[in-house]
């Protein structure tokens, strides 16, 4: 197996501080944000203990992004997902968050091939340029999940609020979807 095929083992140690087992320096949570933006996967263990703090680290992350204002879940959504712990449901919302996802990148994924291969509309007048704002829209709107392999978007200022704009839509479409 790849060395990158595995999970990059990050240890804590009893003063909080996350240790790189592959680097052997310490690493940051934004550090590990940009292995994970990279495609990596990222396992996060107590080292005295042993216990998994992956998801908990994880959940740390995202909840300092939102906090920052780079929101990418809508309240509507956070507050389902709060719904989801105290009802039923909550033993289905895995899953569906989890193939939701999923349908997500493979979508991604497939639009991104259909629009590199050569086709009729390629030859059409500024399809480059959508081309292009797909991608950055695409990579904005799954905060890098693609990683290293995917497609590499090349965006101006004025194409990031167009694309802003498009993500704005898109949550309020999956906001009223979860109703």
């Amino acid at each position: 197996m790849a060395e990158t095929a595995k999970p990059l083992l990050i240890k804590r140690y009893a003063s909080r501080r996350l240790y790189n087992t592959e680097t052997s320096d310490y690493v940051t949570l934004e550090d590990i944000a940009g292995f994970i933006r990279a495609g990596r996967e990222v396992q996060i263990v107590d080292l005295k203990s042993g216990d998994d703090l992956t998801r908990q680290y994880l959940l740390q992350i995202i909840a300092e992004h939102e906090s920052r204002g780079e929101s990418v879940l809508p309240v509507d959504v956070l507050t389902d997902l709060v719904r989801s712990y105290t009802s039923q449901a909550g033993s289905v919302v895995p899953q569906f968050l989890a193939a939701s996802f999923e349908m997500l990148r493979d979508g991604q994924s497939k639009m991104m091939e259909n629009m590199t291969k050569v086709s009729p509309m390629a030859q059409m007048p500024g399809f480059d340029a959508m081309r292009a704002q797909q991608e950055a829209f695409f990579k904005a709107m799954t905060g890098g999940m693609m990683g290293a392999s995917g497609p590499e978007a090349k965006t101006g200022d004025d194409n990031l609020d167009d694309i802003k704009k498009q993500l704005a839509e898109l949550q309020s479409k999956l906001a009223r979807m979860s109703k």
